[in-house]
């Protein structure tokens, strides 16, 4: 333990076990019922107070919020895996707040001042010292530039990137842990989560790269007049302050801010879906955090989108696997969304096809018969994703980030108009993505690939195949195997083993006793006696033991 743990994190780990240990206790009350002997809602061990008791998912939450920016993000990060988390704990931790205390003014000025190398009024007329939000990476203010533009200026806290990055590398030490000394960790493989994590959160700091987000989804929205995208002002961003231009408008929540501005909500609803739709399934590129609060509607029905943090990507072999799933719903066609589903998902593990399939089967007969665009997709992919827990599949990263991305998009759109489905708004693209996959140009383009890579494989093959001959003759070939599925296997041989060496054991102790009986006539006194009594009550024990290991009915 000693030689895991860094000096320079010792601390860091004494807060993290404190907390869970305060959160901890309340967490095993709530799974072995007996939540309501010990009043933590009543501020035992500084827990807020509140009349009803804690649940297990609100002592989590808790927990991660009190752990600080680190934890916040992992605990949102988290809300976003339906495939890894039932819905009460993904519906607790997207509670989480990413609000932090406000940075002193003093500290904002001369974070701009060491970033930019100016005083801010050689680079802003004016510079709101009250900021507009204060998150736990960084703090945003109003500011207008010398050319008279709004602008909004994000500043990165100071020490949190110091912070994060301690606070990462105890991430990834815990999971490695953990996959050691748990199954499931293992079968979830969660040292890849965290380092799927880390990189995530530390994009997130780099304000360089939320920029080229910005322009990269400016550049493939281009051609679209009902999107703004805010405009990055170079000469004042680096990685740690970023100037953008300031989004004015209705938040796409406010109901009836939108019904006195006489904004059609219906309209808004679908545009909304269409600009997601575009980015997943034509550009391969979309925001990731489409909650209500990176939304504006200004006066002239156009969408402002701010916070290009968190991005995700779909390449073309995915766009396809989307396509077969839809395609398999729609026909309710089990089979082709077992395919889909293996396709698309990521197991360490050995999946039942037939159970699988008999899950599946299930899902699709509850919607049998509804056209699917009239189809909620929200509550399917709920169902989907238990499923997808219940085999212990994993979608990738990028996948999670689409789902999670799909029902806020679906939820925000059913917000502003009770009879939107988003399933009718994806039909079109889907369709088109399948013309796309049959079109002449699509496969002569592959057929094209195909062909260099085939060339490459005449020239490179026997080049190839006369290095591996040398590796042969020379003696350097190894051939690596790894076995799967073994270990059952070796528990099963060692319990054999080990009843053999007692078996062994037992029979000695019957062989000698019975040799010390046939040729030591102890005297008369009793300590013999003891002794022969006592080697008996042993071999009797033994014997016993090895009986019932042997007899005893085994869970399969």
């Amino acid at each position: 333990m000693r030689s895991l743990v860094k000096h320079t994190h010792r601390e860091r780990y004494r807060q993290i076990a404190h907390t869970l240990a305060r959160h901890g206790l309340g967490y095993l009350l709530g799974v072995l019922g007996l939540e309501r002997f010990v009043p933590f809602h009543k501020g035992l061990l500084k827990h807020p107070k509140r009349p009803q008791p804690y649940t297990r998912p609100e002592h989590v939450r808790m927990a991660l919020e009190d752990l600080g920016a680190t934890f916040i993000k992992l605990g949102q990060m988290l809300s976003t895996r339906t495939d890894l988390l039932p819905p009460d704990y993904q519906a607790e931790f997207a509670k989480l707040q990413d609000a932090a205390p406000i940075v002193p003014f003093e500290q904002v000025q001369t974070t701009v001042v060491e970033a930019l190398g100016q005083p801010l009024d050689a680079l802003f007329t004016s510079f709101d010292p009250v900021p507009l939000a204060a998150a736990s990476i960084g703090q945003a203010h109003a500011a207008t530039l010398r050319n008279g533009t709004e602008v909004v200026v994000k500043i990165r806290r100071p020490g949190v990137v110091e912070q994060i990055e301690e606070d990462l590398a105890i991430l990834h030490t815990l999971a490695f842990r953990a996959s050691q000394r748990w199954d499931l960790a293992a079968q979830y493989d969660v040292v890849a989560l965290a380092d799927e994590f880390a990189q995530i959160l530390r994009a997130e700091l780099d304000y360089v790269q939320e920029g080229h987000n910005a322009e990269r989804f400016a550049t493939n929205l281009a051609g679209d007049p009902t999107v703004h995208i805010p405009r990055i002002f170079w000469d004042t961003t680096t990685a740690r302050v970023l100037t953008l231009e300031r989004v004015r408008g209705i938040k796409i929540n406010d109901l009836a801010a939108l019904d006195a501005a006489g904004i059609d909500r219906a309209v808004v609803a679908e545009r909304a879906a269409k600009i997601i739709l575009k980015m997943v399934f034509e550009d391969g590129f979309f925001h990731a955090d489409p909650h209500p609060g990176n939304f504006f509607i200004e006066q002239d029905g156009v969408i402002g989108m701010i916070d290009y943090g968190m991005v995700g990507t779909v390449d073309t072999r995915t766009q396809e696997h989307l396509v077969r799933l839809l395609l398999a719903l729609a026909s309710q066609d089990a089979d082709r969304l077992v395919d889909a589903f293996l396709e698309l998902g990521v197991t360490r593990q050995h999946v039942d096809r037939l159970a699988l399939r008999a899950d599946l089967e299930r899902l699709l007969a509850h919607y049998y018969g509804q056209p699917l665009g009239e189809i909620a997709l929200g509550p399917m992919m709920n169902e989907m994703l238990a499923i997808v827990r219940r085999h212990h599949l994993r979608l990738p990263t990028n996948l999670a980030l689409l789902v999670k991305t799909t029902v806020m998009n679906e939820g925000l759109g059913m917000q502003l108009d009770p009879s939107f489905r988003l399933t009718s708004v994806i039909l079109p693209y889907a369709q088109r993505l399948l013309l796309r996959q049959y079109a002449p140009r699509f496969w002569a383009k592959r057929i094209g690939q195909a062909g260099m890579d085939a060339a490459w494989m005449a020239t490179e093959l026997p080049q190839q195949a006369r290095r591996l001959l040398g590796e042969l003759e020379r003696g350097n070939l190894k051939i690596t195997m790894q076995l799967t599925d073994v270990e059952p296997v070796m528990r099963r041989m060692e319990r054999l083993i080990n009843r053999l060496i007692l078996a062994i054991i037992t029979g000695a102790f019957i062989i000698g006793l019975g040799m010390l009986m046939a040729f030591f006539h102890p005297p008369g006194g009793q300590w013999a006696w003891v002794w022969f009594a006592t080697g008996f009550f042993i071999v009797a024990v033994l014997g016993l033991y090895l009986a019932w290991s042997v007899l005893r009915p085994r869970r399969r």
